[in-house]
């Protein structure tokens, strides 16, 4: 009898471990679109509402690590106003419409361009001539806002980032990028834009834990008017940016099939 009671608790104790090796891990990161919370970036979340932190020249100090916006991965849609539709040229909505995800150039391990983000955090590095986004998604890349009041170049190459230049409007900061090529996606369902692109962002921190930004979109080559997205970002604390190389171990792009779907 007891050995048939051992040997009952032995394979029960086997299932269970069988069984937690083999489900998801509590809280991990769900593929972008699938639908599932980011709950493990959820519970890092910074609970203070303390002010908004401050250089030493007085400016807010955005620095710090962020929670990306949902919003900004999937369907850049549904970070407009309420009501709101994106207001796209027959030709861009006929090719969001045709594209499939296997295509998509995030999935390819290539840049995400601007707005669209990853769901992995990114970094806020500020300095009173130069600011820093550290991307800890896709290809681990990087944005530079000069604060030095440059101008754009005259002659640009068109790039993913393009090039950003900032300044202070109050506790604002506003961020201008030209100078865009036309490759990158701007949410995994394929919403297109063309080189004339041109992005104006205003970032606040309202207090110690949270950034809201909205980014005015303005392409006049696939849009009929500019529109505005709004998004916000929660400060994230205990951890850090990881390495992360899409290329290194890319076998998703293959097993794709067909559009993507957006969870909510």
């Amino acid at each position: 009898m007891q050995k048939h009671l051992a040997c009952s608790l032995m394979i029960a104790l086997a299932v269970a471990v069988f069984l937690t090796l083999s489900s998801p891990v509590a809280g991990q990161v769900s593929a972008e679109g699938s639908g599932v919370p980011m709950v493990s970036l959820d519970r890092l979340q910074a609970k203070s509402t303390l002010p908004a932190p401050r250089t030493a020249d007085g400016k807010p100090d955005l620095s710090g690590l962020w929670q990306p916006d949902r919003h900004l991965q999937g369907d850049i849609s549904r970070a407009l106003k309420p009501g709101e539709t994106l207001p796209l040229q027959p030709w861009a909505a006929k090719l969001t419409q045709e594209r499939l995800s296997k295509d998509d150039p995030h999935a390819n391990c290539l840049p995400s361009g601007i707005p669209r983000l990853s769901p992995f955090p990114w970094k806020i590095v500020q300095t009173p001539k130069l600011i820093v986004f550290l991307y800890e998604g896709n290809l681990h890349t990087y944005r530079q806002v000069f604060m030095d009041g440059r101008d754009h170049p005259k002659d640009m190459d068109p790039t993913w980032y393009g090039d950003s230049t900032g300044k202070w409007d109050g506790n604002t900061l506003v961020v201008d990028t030209v100078g865009f090529n036309d490759k990158f996606w701007f949410d995994s369902l394929g919403h297109p834009h063309t080189d004339k692109l041109h992005i104006t962002e205003r970032y606040r921190r309202p207090d110690y834990g949270h950034l809201d930004y909205e980014v005015t979109i303005d392409d006049p080559g696939a849009y009929t008017k500019p529109f505005t997205l709004y998004a916000h970002s929660p400060l994230l604390e205990g951890t850090e940016i990881m390495e992360y190389i899409c290329t290194e171990n890319n076998q998703d792009v293959s097993h794709v099939v067909g559009k993507g779907q957006v969870g909510r």
